[in-house]
């Protein structure tokens, strides 16, 4: 049965928070265990990211009764990408902020850029809100041609 009490923003916001809390678990373990400063300390970021995303559009479409349009599953993927983003650079700025007191010098979780200078917390916080917020727009382009309504036929050409 179709609820449609749940709209792409409500979706996207609670998706996101779960998805946020997640990152935000990883991301406290990884600053403890000292392996956060590691590159690819960021690809389980991304993959737990993509994750939420998806489980956001599946869980919509699931309340519309197997029936969505192709932007409001998009647009549960994008919101749901960019609350968890902000959440997650708001969490890298906060623990960025008590680094020093708490978990050794902020030198341990600065970003280098190509040139080898340190981008400071506030940098790197944007950076996740970018990259998250990117790969969220990707990951919801992909999976909704995976989740579009069986129904959903492209437009006839004009030949």
């Amino acid at each position: 049965m179709a609820d449609h009490s749940i709209t792409p923003e409500n979706n996207g916001m609670r998706m996101g928070i779960i998805t946020a809390v997640a990152l935000m678990a990883y991301t406290g373990i990884a600053a403890l265990a000292g392996f956060l400063d590691k590159i690819e300390a960021g690809t389980l970021d991304i993959l737990i990211l993509i994750v939420g995303v998806v489980m956001a559009i599946r869980r919509f479409k699931k309340s519309r009764g197997n029936k969505m349009s192709y932007l409001q599953g998009y647009g549960t993927g994008v919101v749901t990408a960019i609350v968890a983003s902000v959440l997650l650079a708001g969490f890298f700025w906060l623990i960025g902020g008590l680094s020093d007191g708490v978990m050794g010098s902020v030198e341990r979780i600065q970003a280098r850029d190509l040139f080898g200078a340190d981008l400071g917390i506030l940098i790197g916080g944007l950076g996740i809100i970018l990259l998250g917020s990117m790969t969220g727009v990707i990951t919801s382009l992909v999976a909704m041609q995976y989740f579009k309504s069986p129904d959903h036929q492209p437009v006839a050409s004009l030949d």
